[in-house]
């Protein structure tokens, strides 16, 4: 496309309305006021749209487009806080069951519809995606093109441009308006505008940097979906959680077998009765925990060692209470949670199913429900084998199984073998259950003891992207406070062909740069300049009434 040239002799890319030197409406030759958005600059956008690349970017940069972006965009945010994104279950917890059992069928449809995970989710970050594009693409597609406007932009502008601003004034120059015109000058710059002359006209610019508020609030913007993009990479975002028993160790989350903990004591205290927190409701006192805490030992293998089966080393003991997390290397360990008296041993001796007293089977064993061993060898011959074990027993499609590792429900199926025999008796045993799978059974496991261990949930939490968002937000909001706070006034005073010409621009709050107008005839006694927005509201209100007036004469006759 061929480039407009000006009758200044300025080339202008094609599509500018006005010239970019000296102002000259290239287009609209008409009347009323000039288009002075983004100076009348050609935007990229409303150039080309060719090819498929020109419709892209023309489709991105469209300011309603990215209106409709952003309401998509808040319209699914808000679909993920109608019942807690996953990571906000509890710990342990399966969540194709807990949505079910919490919040029913909506809770069901909630989980299968994947919004869940709805800020992870592939459709999701699109949306993000296509947001930070129309962000790119719309700043890219005005800011260079204003800019270059604003910086070829000449002192002495062409009467066209003059007249058709929406403050101007044209008189009849005197004697003394070369002398006025010098004492603008200096005037406006006690104003602190910057003031440039060329060939006895003047041009008084204040608050340019405004002009760039939005496109800074846009970089802060980027930054900021950057930053929140980032959370998806463990790397930069972490936020899980590891359950640690008393005297266990666990590796920590993230940290590549390098850091681990060890549960050294869980403790918990609960209100008392005669607490005035529950003057109204006493009993409920003691099911409310006041403060608990997991004393744990921070454990460090170097990354020569790690894999190697040589002992990790004690860096640090450290009480974790709630709000009072243990920190090392950019993780953190919080208190989130705890479960009480939770099975961790159960302890059997097999004996005949008639019940018949004997020494012979006084012997017992010891499962360990975390890890429990497959083979049992007692003293007197007998062998005990688990040929399936279900930490959390369920019964769900005519097939057993468990709901987690944690063992709530645990149950075991065994095989007891009597000495000198090849082949077992197998049974199922649990908490009050112990159903052999045949009527001709002779033995069975009876449950004799068992044991129990406190658990503490430490949440385990890195985030590197804190110092990106927090850069992202206060970038925002400087160009918040520079478009918001600041505004672009600009004054072009000439004198030509014997008249003395006064035209001024405003990106917005027009009203102080007319006191400024006003203060600059008081003290200089140059004439003020006329709003023709005004005058052109108040001559069409004018021709409404006339026009009604003709109508009203016409039917009284």
């Amino acid at each position: 496309m061929k480039k407009v040239i000006c009758e200044c002799g300025h080339e202008n890319p094609y599509g500018t309305e006005l010239c970019e030197s000296c102002g000259k409406p290239l287009k609209d030759q008409g009347k009323g006021l000039v288009n002075m958005r983004y100076e009348g600059a050609a935007r990229r956008s409303q150039t080309y749209s060719k090819t498929i690349v020109d419709k892209i970017w023309n489709f991105f940069s469209s300011v309603k487009v990215g209106i409709w972006i952003i309401v998509l965009t808040l319209l699914a945010s808000s679909l993920g806080t109608i019942f807690p994104q996953e990571m906000f279950i509890p710990p342990g917890e399966r969540a194709s069951i807990y949505y079910r059992e919490e919040y029913g069928t909506a809770g069901q449809l909630f989980y299968q519809l994947g919004f869940h995970n709805l800020y992870s989710s592939w459709w999701y970050m699109l949306l993000v995606a296509a947001l930070g594009t129309s962000i790119i693409v719309a700043s890219i597609d005005r800011f260079f093109p204003l800019h270059r406007a604003l910086k070829t932009q000449r002192v002495s502008r062409h009467p066209g441009f003059m007249q058709r601003q929406r403050l101007y004034s044209r008189t009849a120059a005197d004697d003394g308006a070369k002398e006025k015109i010098r004492l603008a000058k200096d005037t406006l710059k006690k104003k602190r505008y910057n003031v440039r002359e060329e060939n006895g006209n003047l041009l008084a610019e204040k608050g340019r940097f405004s002009r760039w508020g939005p496109y800074v609030n846009h970089i802060g913007l980027i930054i900021f979906l950057i930053g929140a993009t980032l959370r998806l990479f463990p790397e930069m975002y972490l936020d899980d959680h590891i359950w640690v028993r008393e005297g266990q160790t666990v590796e920590v989350k993230g940290t590549g077998g390098e850091y681990s903990v060890r549960n050294e004591e869980f403790l918990i205290e609960f209100y008392d009765d005669e607490d005035e927190r529950f003057i109204n409701n006493p009993q409920q006192a003691s099911a409310v925990a006041k403060t608990y805490q997991t004393t744990v030992t921070l454990l460090q293998q170097s990354s020569e060692t790690i894999g190697a089966g040589a002992e990790p080393e004690e860096v640090q003991e450290y009480a974790i209470r709630v709000n009072d997390p243990l920190s090392f290397e950019g993780f953190s360990l919080y208190q989130v949670d705890f479960k009480l008296n939770e099975l961790s041993e159960f302890t059997f001796a097999v004996e005949p199913e008639d019940g018949s007293d004997n020494e012979m089977f006084s012997e017992t064993i010891d499962v360990n429900l975390y890890d429990p061993e497959v083979f049992y060898e007692l003293d007197n011959g007998f062998t005990v084998e688990i040929l399936e074990y279900f930490p959390n027993y369920v019964f769900e499609n005519n097939e057993p199984g468990t709901v987690n590792r944690i063992p709530d429900n645990p149950r075991l199926i065994v095989e007891i073998t009597p000495p000198g025999e090849d082949e077992g008796e197998m049974s199922m045993i649990g908490i009050q259950v112990n159903n052999p799978f045949s009527e001709e059974n002779e033995y069975r496991l009876r449950m004799v003891d068992f044991d129990t261990n406190h658990v503490s949930a430490l949440a385990v939490r890195r985030d590197r992207t804190i110092p990106i968002l927090i850069a992202g937000g206060i970038i925002f909001m400087i160009g918040l406070v520079q478009g918001s706070y600041w505004h672009h006034r600009r004054m072009w005073i000439q004198e030509r062909d014997g008249e003395l010409m006064l035209a001024g621009h405003a990106n917005k709050n027009w009203n102080a740069l007319k006191k400024d107008f006003d203060w600059l005839s008081e003290q200089t006694g140059l004439p003020k300049p006329e709003d023709q927005a005004e005058e052109e509201t108040t001559g069409q209100r004018d021709e409404g009434v006339n026009s009604n007036n003709d109508n009203a004469g016409t039917d009284k006759q």
